[in-house]
C-alpha cells in the first residue's frame, strides 16, 4: 500500500493550540531527535523527553479532541524536539520533503499509547460485577463424560445460553472489592478461567472449552465474549482533583510491581477516563521508641513510588497499569492527580 500522510495531521502538528506550561522538565539526556522504532509507544515516548510522562500532552500542545484521537506516529517516523521562542519546549515530526516520485512500501501500524501484549488480556478478562449478577449468566451444568473438571477442547452443557452468541467467556465468582475507607462493596472481580464457543443450540446447549487459563467446573458462569479495544488515548493527568487507593492487584497475589495490572476505587463517576495518570504514594507512619523508650509514630511524608496508567474503566472501579514503579506495589497504597 501506497502511504500518505494525511494534510490533516500535518495541520494538525502545526497548529499550535496552546502554549505550554513554562516548568515542564525534559528527562536527563532528552534527545533533540529521535526516529520512531517497532515496538515503541506514546508511554515509552514520552518517558525519553520528560520527567513527568503524564505532560505528554502539553509538550505536543493537544487539544481535548486530540488527546482522544492522538498523533499517527508510525516506525521511521522522525519526531524533533525543539523550544518556542518563549524557550518552552515542544514536539514536532520532521516533515518529509515532497518528491515527484511515488515509494511504495508495507502499511505499518501506527504505535500505540502502551504495549498491547501488556493489556489485551486485561481489556476483556477483569470484569467488575455487582452483586449476584453472574447467578444470573449462563452457567455450565454438565461436563463431558461426567468429568469434574474441564480443559482445552472438553465438552461442557451449559443453560441460559443465548442461542445466537458463538463466543463465550467462561468466569467464577469472585472476592467483594472493598472500599479500603469506609469498607463498602464497590463490586466484584469476577475470575476470568477461558474461553468456550456454542457449537449447538439447546436447553442445555452443547460448549466446547477452546482455552483454560484455570481449571472449568460445573457451576462456572458464561458471558458473552467481548472485542478487546486497544488504547488510543495520549497519557494526560484527569481534570478533576483525583484522591483514590489501591484495592487490589490482579491475579489474586498481595503486592506487585512495574507492569502488574491494579484495581482502583475510583471509576467513570469520578472523573476517570481511559489514558489518565495517576501518581501512585505510600503514605507511612513509623512506630519507633523514643530516648526515654517510649514509643512514637513518626509520619513520614508521602513519597512518589510511580505511575499508574487507566486502561479500562467501569463506574466506581478502575482497572490500571503499573507503568513505572520504583519498589513494591501494595494494597493501600494511595493513588492521586499528578
Amino acid at each position: 500500500m501506497i502511504r500518505i500522510m494525511s494534510a490533516f495531521i500535518l495541520a494538525m502538528l502545526s497548529a499550535l493550540c496552546a502554549a505550554a506550561d513554562p516548568d515542564i522538565q525534559l528527562a536527563d539526556g532528552a534527545p533533540g531527535r529521535h526516529v520512531v522504532l517497532p515496538g515503541d509507544t506514546l508511554w515509552g515516548l514520552s518517558t525519553t523527553f520528560l520527567k513527568d510522562p503524564w505532560r505528554w500532552s502539553e509538550i505536543w500542545q493537544m487539544n481535548r479532541e486530540q488527546i482522544r484521537s492522538p498523533h499517527r506516529i508510525y516506525p521511521g517516523d522522525v519526531i524533533l524536539l525543539e523550544r518556542d521562542l518563549q524557550g518552552r519546549p515542544r514536539l514536532r515530526l520532521q516533515s518529509a520533503k515532497l518528491a515527484p516520485q511515488v515509494h511504495v512500501e508495507k502499511n505499518p501500524q501506527a504505535i500505540p499509547t502502551i504495549a498491547p501484549n501488556v493489556i489485551r488480556p486485561f481489556l476483556s478478562e477483569p470484569l467488575i460485577v455487582e452483586a449476584d449478577s453472574l447467578d444470573r449468566s449462563a452457567r455450565i451444568v454438565a461436563a463431558q463424560e461426567d468429568r469434574v473438571n474441564l480443559g482445552n477442547g472438553d465438552r461442557a452443557y451449559v443453560i441460559g445460553a443465548e442461542p445466537a452468541t458463538e463466543n463465550w467467556q467462561v468466569f467464577r465468582n469472585g472476592k467483594p472489592l472493598l472500599d479500603p475507607v469506609n469498607k463498602e462493596v464497590l463490586g466484584y472481580e469476577a475470575f476470568y478461567l477461558g474461553t468456550a464457543k456454542q457449537r449447538q443450540p439447546g436447553e442445555p446447549a452443547t460448549f466446547e472449552i477452546i482455552s483454560a487459563k484455570e481449571e472449568i467446573s460445573r457451576g462456572d458462569r458464561l458471558v458473552p465474549a467481548v472485542r478487546p479495544t486497544l488504547i488510543a488515548y495520549a497519557p494526560h493527568k484527569p481534570d478533576a482533583v483525583i484522591e483514590g487507593r489501591v484495592l487490589s492487584v490482579y491475579g489474586g497475589v498481595g503486592v506487585g510491581g512495574q507492569g502488574s495490572v491494579v484495581a482502583i476505587n475510583r471509576g467513570t463517576r469520578d472523573g476517570l477516563e481511559i489514558g489518565h495518570v495517576l501518581t501512585l504514594e505510600r503514605n507511612r507512619v513509623v512506630v519507633q521508641r523514643d530516648e526515654n523508650d517510649q514509643k512514637e509514630s513518626v509520619i513520614i511524608p508521602p513519597h512518589r513510588g510511580g505511575y499508574l496508567f487507566i486502561f479500562r474503566t467501569f463506574e466506581r472501579i478502575s482497572y490500571a497499569l503499573v507503568a513505572t514503579a520504583e519498589g513494591v506495589v501494595e494494597v493501600n497504597d494511595f493513588v492521586r492527580t499528578p
